[in-house]
């Protein structure tokens, strides 16, 4: 989410009826329906977690360990099963 300055955005008699109602505060004005995003895809965080899954799930099958999957990248050997399990199913 950014900031942006009303003035710059919306015509000025809209400003001055908006500062009728709250003067000098911050408005937050959410997405149209059907316009929002799911976490993380407006940052790429989305898309790296799927690619990492994707990496965990290709050294698995050629022979990494479960175990040396989750100490390279920092998790549990849960989450490895569980990434693992997720990415054979597709």
């Amino acid at each position: 989410m950014g900031y942006k300055k009303a003035s710059d955005v919306l015509p000025k008699e809209l400003v001055q009826i908006i500062q009728e109602y709250i003067d000098g505060d911050y408005v937050y004005i959410p997405r149209k329906r059907g316009s929002q995003l799911s976490w993380g895809e407006k940052n790429g965080t989305r898309q790296a977690f799927k690619e990492r899954e994707q990496m965990i799930y290709r050294r698995y099958i050629n022979g990494a360990s479960k175990a040396k999957l989750a100490e390279v990248y920092h998790l549990s050997l849960k989450s490895i099963e569980r990434i693992i399990y997720k990415e054979k199913n597709k």
